[in-house]
């Protein structure tokens, strides 16, 4: 077979076989296929889609493009939830050591940035010391004594994923659904999961901005998840708005750990939270239904014992052994931090989202190149959401930047991401869109 056959052949809307999607694969991993043709092949899929079975080939392909790992020393539930991505978006943060806390396991795979979007590595690699990328012998150590370890693909695990992952993101092919389907459930499936809850954002800060679209991607995930024996469900959450009070690494990170001691909690941030956990245990059978689950949930933050997984982890995995006690000490802090208000008072209206998550690129808290070195400092805190009043004494949002021009640059493009009126705005309802099992 000839990689560049293989990608006329999708190039002309045809069909591809297992053997071919299993060679295409094998040879990004041991690296006889070039950027070039993996960019090329991924542009054909993202233009002329695959089916059912394709789609089932690539995940199990990328999936076994490494080691799949195996748990039958640990007696709970193996869990992880998987988020595609928005603005703002820390859930993973919280859940992971709130599930801990109620007695699941959660071996949570993640990845960096992609595009607009934040990613969960990028937060933790916020924390000195920190190891996203530890081995496995370190890997499963954590999560067997913790009850959670967040981490990024090491070598051995999904490696063909690691590979094409950089390449979509600069590349333009992030949206498409079979490679985000791919994406996710290889890495997934690596980590010896028996269930997965999914967070499809839908909405102007996720790459499905439809509700259709996020619907076909979570009935997508659900369909070759449950085909590979791993129990799934798909939320569809909204994300025409910042999630939450913070965005940028070492921010969302300060967010996540106040919210595990229980202080300013945004409410939206907190119901998605409690609604995917709550999920999470009923799935797993470590709870009867939804009630008892946010109850168990409720009891894991009050008591503290989510704080302190989510503690352990970062000690265990090589962060300061005091860090939830002393956040600010060690996060990295950017020299000017300020806030930006809008020009004319009023209502929040709505918000260009996704334009949001693109000014991170700008104050370089995200990434325009895949080797590129972030800093982790920069971002936006108290952003504002639908329905709150802008005036001189409420800003947009406090820009954290590390030079005047990065300011000023940064406080331009926020104030055309937010749209004012002069009549008060109903708050966003519920933002659980719709359930997928």
């Amino acid at each position: 077979m000839l990689p560049q056959e293989i990608i006329r052949k999708k190039r002309n809307k045809h069909s591809l076989s297992k053997e071919e999607i299993e060679y295409f694969i094998e040879g990004i991993t041991q690296g006889k296929i070039s950027e070039g043709q993996t960019a090329a092949l991924t542009m054909a899929i993202c233009l002329n889609g695959l089916n059912s079975n394709e789609i089932s080939y690539l995940t199990k392909a990328m999936r076994d493009s490494g080691e799949v790992l195996e748990w039958s020393d640990i007696k709970g539930p193996i869990i992880d939830k998987h988020s595609t991505g928005g603005v703002g978006d820390k859930i993973s943060l919280m859940l992971a050591p709130l599930l801990a806390a109620c007695g699941a396991y959660v071996p949570m795979i993640s990845g960096r940035g992609l595009g607009h979007t934040g990613g969960t590595l990028d937060k933790f690699d916020s924390i000195p010391g920190y190891n996203t990328s530890p081995n496995n012998t370190l890997f499963k150590k954590t999560v067997k004594h913790v009850g959670c370890a967040i981490i990024g693909q090491t070598k051995n695990l999904a490696p063909a994923d690691k590979k094409i992952y950089a390449i979509r993101d600069v590349c333009g092919t992030v949206e498409s659904i079979p490679l985000i389907t791919a994406s996710i459930l290889s890495k997934k499936l690596a980590a010896g999961l028996k269930y997965l809850i999914m967070d499809l954002k839908c909405g102007n800060g996720a790459f499905m901005e439809h509700k259709k679209e996020a619907v076909e991607l979570a009935e997508t995930i659900v369909k070759v998840a449950n085909q590979a024996k791993t129990k799934t469900i798909a939320i569809v959450t909204d994300m025409n708005q910042v999630l939450g009070r913070n965005v940028g690494n070492a921010l969302e990170v300060q967010e996540a750990v106040e919210f595990l001691k229980g202080q300013n909690i945004d409410t939206r941030l907190y119901e998605i939270t409690m609604e995917l956990c709550g999920e999470a245990l009923v799935l797993s059978k470590l709870a009867k239904n939804l009630t008892q689950a946010k109850e168990k949930l409720e009891q894991a933050l009050k008591s503290g014992r989510a704080l302190q997984k989510f503690q352990e982890m970062v000690t265990l995995l090589g962060g300061p052994k005091d860090f939830c006690e002393h956040p600010e000490k060690y996060l990295p802090q950017a020299a000017i931090i300020r806030p930006v208000y809008a020009e004319t008072e009023g209502y929040v209206q709505s918000m260009l989202t996704r334009n949001v998550g693109l000014s991170i690129i700008g104050l370089k808290g995200g990434r325009i190149r895949p080797e590129q070195t972030l800093d982790y400092a920069t971002g936006f805190s108290e952003f504002c959401q639908i329905g709150d009043y802008l005036s001189k004494n409420k800003p947009i949002a406090i820009i954290h930047a590390q030079s005047e021009i990065d300011y000023e640059q940064a406080a331009r493009e926020l104030r055309l991401c937010i749209r004012l009126s002069s009549s008060p705005i109903k708050k966003l309802h519920n933002p659980i869109i719709k359930k997928i099992k």
